[in-house]
């Protein structure tokens, strides 16, 4: 699987540097065009055809998909934004190429005309190769009016590269219609995985028009769709001559309240191989979680107040044989946010591994800096797992500003915090202070359901336990559990999800390497 995610200005270097090495161009162009073309014939029958062109190489792209188009029969006009004596490049070859085809397929039919609402009359299929990745302002004009017709109409539409409108960086949506099918070229963008221009794609083809591989090294690519290929080498596996504490021993914080975000993230944890996890939650609690753990130890903090609480969970945290923890979950029911904060310093005082998810984020929102502060002393790996609710809370406008769609905002987001961030939602990212970053575009909407997010935090507190390093760690929970979804299908609720984990992995391991 071509994991690589390129920008607007990435691609364009790819094509530059495929170029330079002796492909023309126009080439390039052909290739685009052609699986366009091809895209079509196997999705529909022949059928009236327009080719909305614009006046880059975005509307060449369209010229020769529609010259294809005409070549094999089908009924095709073109519907040009600019004037064609004004194209230059590789987009004037295109159009040079186009006239010629329909001087041999049909020589006595005017075939092209400038874009207007007319060009849709009697059409039964809409190419939008108006514009592409690069729009970086709202579509308008004649482009926007035509589209927007073209929706109305309920005409079926294919995009070229990303549907106009639609922010190839970011996924940001000024203006754009939803495609059935989007066809691009070498390696998928941001916009092709992010919300909103994921959804707007519809159908994503992703073609080879001849660039090869060897440029990726010299575009310095910093972004991957998730995939086992970017951290399956440094997946924890059982050791034959291990034991239990060579898997690592997860602690969650379970809260006297809300115990069931706990035991979900706890079950979490053990599932995905932790050899040992533990809870541990105030006294009077105790009785709740040990009825429903059993291979889950339940450890009671002794006593009623927060400060003996916060005692009882700093001896724990000397025991060196433990690996990793996690507070958030549930964590704030009985507790007072005050009493709350201290425990969360406490954890990242403790020399280990720590995800913060849910309250432990929240009860930072009057000050961040101080979160940020106890992350930077940590002095070990921190993974955050907001959602956007949660996000904004300690991530305000201001601290984000000039930051246009949900990478860059997570990426911000992971240099001012020190930690890797986990920004959930459909579109889930996780971005690392270094600017790694992976858009996860595999998990199923049945995730929406409450308790979903405690069951991926403990995901990544199993593997942390297990010593994965933590953006791998993070990367690897989220396809788990967007693969643990899959396995159950509709109906699924977060109890579902630890008991479906063992199915993901025996995929994962299906498609280790040799």
């Amino acid at each position: 699987m071509a994991c690589e995610l390129l920008t607007v200005g990435q691609m364009a270097q790819a094509d530059a540097l495929t170029i330079e090495a002796g492909t023309p161009g126009f080439t390039l162009m052909q290739a685009a065009g052609y699986a366009v073309a091809q895209a079509i014939v196997q999705r529909w029958s022949p059928r009236a055809t327009v080719l909305l062109c614009g006046p880059g190489n975005n509307g060449g792209d369209g010229l020769v998909a529609a010259a294809e188009l005409l070549r094999q029969g089908w009924p095709v006009r073109v519907a040009m934004l600019a004037e064609p004596e004004r194209l230059t490049g590789d987009a004037s070859l295109a159009w040079a190429y186009w006239q010629a085809r329909c001087a041999a397929c049909a020589p006595r039919e005017v075939l092209s005309a400038p874009l207007n609402e007319a060009s849709l009359d009697a059409q039964g299929l809409v190419v939008d190769a108006l514009f592409g990745a690069g729009l970086t302002r709202p579509l308008e004009g004649m482009a926007a009016k035509v589209l927007a017709k073209a929706q109305c109409k309920g005409l079926p539409i294919v995009a070229v590269d990303v549907p106009s409108g639609v922010w190839g960086d970011s996924g940001v949506s000024a203006g754009a219609v939803h495609c059935d099918l989007t066809v691009t070229f070498f390696r998928f963008k941001p916009a092709h995985l992010l919300m909103p221009g994921r959804q707007l794609c519809g159908e994503r083809v992703l073609a080879d028009i001849g660039v090869p591989d060897s440029v990726l090294p010299r575009l310095q690519v910093r972004a991957w769709q998730n995939a086992p290929t970017l951290w399956q080498t440094v997946y924890p596996r059982a050791d034959m001559a291990g034991h239990k504490y060579h898997r690592g021993h997860a602690l969650v914080w379970g809260g006297p309240l809300m115990t069931g975000a706990p035991r979900l993230a706890a079950r979490a944890a053990a599932r995905v191989g932790a050899g040992l996890t533990t809870v541990c939650v105030p006294q009077a609690a105790w009785p709740v979680y040990a009825a429903s753990l059993t291979s889950i130890m339940v450890h009671p903090l002794v006593g009623e107040g927060l400060n003996q609480w916060q005692g009882g969970l700093q001896t724990l945290l000397d025991d060196e044989r433990l690996s990793a923890v996690l507070i958030g979950p549930g964590a704030l029911g009985g507790t007072h946010p005050g009493g709350l904060k201290g425990l969360v310093l406490t954890v990242l005082a403790s020399g280990r591994p720590v995800v913060l998810d849910a309250d432990a984020l929240s009860v930072f929102q009057d000050d961040p800096s101080l979160l940020f502060a106890a992350i930077a002393g940590h002095g070990r790996p921190v993974v955050i797992t907001p959602h956007d609710g949660e996000f904004a809370r300690i991530f305000s406008p201001s601290t984000l500003a000039g930051c246009e769609g949900k990478l860059a905002r997570a990426r911000k987001a992971a240099q001012l915090s020190g930690a890797i961030v986990l920004l959930k939602g459909p579109d889930t990212v996780v971005a690392a202070p270094d600017g790694r970053a992976v858009i996860n575009a595999s998990a199923p909407p049945t995730l929406a359901t409450a308790g979903s997010g405690d069951v991926l935090a403990g995901l990544i507190l199993g593997l942390l336990a297990q010593g994965m390093p933590a953006w791998q760690a993070t990367c690897a929970a989220v396809w788990l559990h967007g693969e643990a979804a899959q396995a159950f299908g509709p109906g699924l609720v977060a109890d579902d999800l630890p008991e479906k984990v063992p199915a993901a992995l025996r995929r994962l391991a299906a498609q280790a390497p040799d």
